[in-house]
């Protein structure tokens, strides 16, 4: 062989890499597929999972297509809710009639697909999400009904469907302020509450991260506690507005305390303490009960506790009655709030073991300060309803209460 030429090797094939070549996308061919498949069994649901299982449709790449066909009888166009070309059907969920015992078949229709084919809960999100987001798109009975599946496929715990996905696309600004979204969620309430308690609401409105700010769904002129109350009342949703007062008010309270706290962290003076009770009892319309409680729960709270120290314990503790006695009496005024500020001292001497000992001195110092009178003493002596460690507090408080009893009769 000449040096010039060059080895080769005789009787090889050279492969060459071929391309994987994607089909290209037909949604219109599958939307009329699956439109057939409607028609051809007339709109029984049964018949057309049944149908829609044998068949060999591509719905891993056309599950969004699936589910306009489902919600609306055919395609829409990209990015809104109108109809595109192509077949439809007249037994979709937007065609039929507003009611639940029409809807509910759609519903256990959906989940029996998700079963088979439980990737499809991503585009059924998908398309829950683009319909709810063009709820103004949809005629006010359509969002109705719409209003009705979504809370069907909550109760029927519709193969994970998450209430992030549903909730948060409609709290677009532009819905809101339509009263859109007050109607949409307001049917979706009523519906739901057929079958399932408050507590099941509560939990799915939190899981969609709404229950906090419930207010959000009413437009920004119509946004109060007042407006809420008196929405869902006409609309017979009381359990839904006692739920959201009750909520307010612990709100109210919490700020409260938090408020309280904060000032007897900075020493402040007691009439300044007193002034700012006044004004969130007022500003919140707090019961006088709860204001009582919330102050000594702010004032034991405030206390540093001596870890085994008995004596220093009680110290602290009669310091902080001389010291807040002007606070407690502003707002213990009657024999009913100085006998709830006595269970109150009650059940914390109850639980807190480093307590136990200290209820007799606080009573003491309470009647020293004249924050409780005497009767009151008597009356939780005599007559007091709280069980919790009442034997053991009758018994060390005796020695004093008789004291009060031959201090009365001398009199």
């Amino acid at each position: 062989m000449s040096s010039k030429e060059r080895p080769t090797l005789g009787g090889t094939r050279i492969k060459t890499r071929k391309r994987n070549i994607a089909a290209p996308l037909d949604p219109a061919a599958f939307s009329d597929a699956v439109v057939q498949i409607y028609l051809d069994n007339a709109g029984d649901l049964e018949l057309i999972a049944k149908s829609i299982e044998s068949s060999d449709l591509n719905f891993s790449r056309y599950g969004d297509t699936f589910f306009e066909v489902v919600f609306t009888g055919g395609r829409t166009q990209p990015g809104t809710t109108k109809p595109d070309e192509g077949d439809r059907h007249p037994y979709s969920i937007i065609e039929c009639e507003p009611k639940r015992e029409v809807i509910l078949p759609s519903v256990i229709y959906i989940q029996k697909i998700l079963r088979r084919r439980p990737f499809l809960i991503k585009n059924l999100e998908n398309v829950m999400r683009k319909f709810l987001q063009s709820l103004e798109l949809f005629e006010e009975n359509e969002r109705k009904k719409l209003a009705i599946f979504t809370a069907l496929a909550f109760s029927q715990k519709l193969s994970g469907l998450p209430p992030e996905t549903v909730f948060q696309p409609l709290l677009k600004d532009n819905l809101v302020a339509k009263g859109l979204v007050l109607s949409f969620m307001t049917d979706f309430f009523k519906e739901y509450l057929i079958d399932n308690s408050l507590d099941d609401l509560i939990s799915i409105l939190k899981r969609g991260k709404v229950e906090e700010n419930l207010l959000d769904i009413f437009p920004p002129t119509k946004r109060s506690n007042e407006a809420f109350s008196e929405h869902f009342t006409k609309e017979g949703l009381v359990a839904l507005v006692e739920y959201n007062e009750k909520k307010n008010f612990e709100v109210k309270l919490k700020e409260m305390k938090s408020s309280l706290t904060a000032q007897l962290t900075d020493e402040a003076d007691t009439s300044e303490v007193i002034e700012t009770v006044k004004l969130r009892v007022r500003d919140a319309k707090l019961p006088d009960i709860e204001v009582v409680r919330i102050l000594w729960d702010v004032l034991m709270d405030a206390v540093q506790w001596s870890g085994k120290n008995q004596q220093q314990n009680a110290n602290a503790a009669l310091r902080q009655v001389k010291t807040w006695a002007e606070l407690l009496n502003t707002f213990c005024t009657t024999g009913k709030l100085e006998l709830e500020l006595m269970y109150k001292v009650q059940m914390q001497c109850y639980e807190d073991a480093k307590l136990m000992k200290l209820f007799p001195e606080i009573v003491r110092s309470l009647y020293d300060q004249d924050v409780l009178a005497e009767d009151t003493i008597l009356h939780w002596f005599r007559k007091g309803t709280n069980s919790k460690g009442r034997q053991t507090f009758v018994k060390a408080l005796e020695p004093f209460v008789n004291w009060l009893e031959e201090a009365e009769e001398e009199e």
